[in-house]
């Protein structure tokens, strides 16, 4: 080994991550909502980027000021339609009930503790702290709040929210009241045996009021919650005509960008060292910026294509037909870094023939089969939900039965830990908890 110290000259290849390289990674991975925040956000910081919503139309109040006439087109006969709905929020529905009682004030105040589901979302003892009152009036304003509509308002618990509906039915079922007020944990989690033998009671009676507390409302103040709806707005359509795929990229909804040049040239005309350097700065940064979203779209068309071409079945026949997918697969053949298939895909939607889909969606895990064919693990998890509705719920199948019957009917290769997995990702309980008596 040589030791000494000199001077040696070496050639070596790095990759450097520049400014540019960096934005360009960023605007990949952003959504169309996050990329327009952000170029909203440049263009306030950056004087010579001026941005245009197409989708928002400007107004001049002097000269677009509707003109009185008699003629009156669709959209003004309509505009009943058009006026915003102001929906009524929980605290104002009960706060309406109880305006006119001798302690509203107190009720006021109390309000303010309940949450958007409706329960108490305050310990007793602090709520008597933060009214400044005693545990008995705080007693009573519960015991007036829980009268309220709608039933359940009030509770301190899921147990007691279900308990508040079960005493306010026309036709009360004492025992569904008693299983939910005293033994609420062991009926929830199903372990109707024990409670059968404790409460020397049938099986089938227990399965009578489990079905009577699966019609309570377990968040009561949940529907005075109105949220508007929010609607996906896809970032890549995909049309196909019996014989061809259209592909195209949807970007109407982002800003487009302009470059201010008479600001510019009127600004770089003055005789200014800091002034032109400002100016020569931004005017790169306009520049990259352009180059990052062209380099964006086209790297999200390359990602697109290649996922038409490798799952034409699916654009075809439907999301049955969905084939295994990796993403390293996508990077090798459209030639870039797995990563950026990755951010390419990121909180993007594709419109399909067959509805809007999530980009990675698409990218499905690899399930082998005893005839030596690949399938993928959606069609795995559609197998087994299809096979769970179909099941005898007095004797649902276990995960070990639903493995057997799956490599028996379908030929998959897969292990009992795996459909513990994709049934839990379909939200569909145990086999215990599927049972009815």
């Amino acid at each position: 080994m040589n030791l000494k110290a000199g001077l040696w000259q070496q050639q070596t290849l790095k990759l450097k991550m520049t400014q540019e390289l960096s934005q360009a990674i960023t605007l990949l991975q952003y959504s169309s909502q996050e990329l327009t925040a952000f170029l909203e956000s440049k263009a306030l910081e950056n004087p010579l980027i001026q941005i245009e919503t197409s989708h928002v139309k400007t107004m001049d109040p002097r000269k677009d000021r509707p003109k009185k006439t008699r003629v009156i087109d669709k959209d003004q006969q309509n505009w009943i339609e058009q006026i915003g709905k102001t929906a009524t929020n929980l605290y104002d529905h009960l706060y309406a009930q109880v305006v006119n009682h001798s302690d509203v004030e107190l009720l006021k105040a109390f309000l303010e503790y309940i949450d958007g589901n409706g329960y108490i979302c305050v310990k007793e003892e602090s709520l008597a702290t933060e009214l400044g009152t005693s545990h008995e009036k705080v007693d009573s304003l519960v015991s007036i709040i829980q009268d309220l509509e709608p039933a359940g308002v009030g509770a301190r618990s899921l147990g007691e929210c279900l308990y508040l509906q079960l005493i306010r039915m026309p036709k009360r079922n004492p025992l569904a009241e008693k299983l939910v007020s005293n033994h609420f944990e062991e009926f929830a989690e199903k372990r109707w045996k024990t409670l059968s033998k404790q409460l020397n009671i049938s099986l089938s009676d227990i399965q009578l009021a489990f079905d009577l507390v699966q019609t309570l409302n377990p968040r009561p103040g949940a529907d005075f919650q109105e949220e508007a709806p929010s609607y996906v707005i896809p970032d890549v359509s995909v049309k196909w005509d019996g014989k061809h795929f259209e592909i195209s990229v949807f970007d109407d909804v982002l800003p487009k960008l302009t470059f201010q040049q008479e600001y510019y040239q009127h600004f770089s005309s003055v005789k200014d060292a800091d002034l032109n350097k400002y100016l020569q700065e931004k005017q790169q940064d306009y520049s990259w910026i352009v180059r990052s979203l062209e380099q964006r779209k086209e790297t999200i068309t390359k990602v697109s294509l290649a996922i038409v071409q490798r799952q034409q079945d699916f654009f075809e026949k439907g999301p049955l037909h969905l084939k295994p997918m990796t993403m390293r697969e996508i990077a090798e053949e459209i030639e870039v870094h797995e990563s950026t298939v990755s951010r390419a895909v990121r909180e993007k939607y594709m419109q399909t023939p067959f509805g809007t889909f999530e980009l990675k969606s698409f990218f499905t895990n690899m399930v082998s089969t005893t005839n030596s064919e690949a399938t993928s693990s959606n069609q795995v998890k559609d197998a087994i939900k299809k096979l769970i509705e179909g099941e005898d719920k007095a004797k649902p199948y276990s995960d070990q039965e639903i493995l057997d019957i799956l490599k028996e009917n379908d030929g998959f290769v897969i292990s009992r830990r795996t459909v513990a997995k994709y049934r839990d990702q379909l939200g569909i309980p145990s086999s215990s908890k599927r049972k009815r008596f």
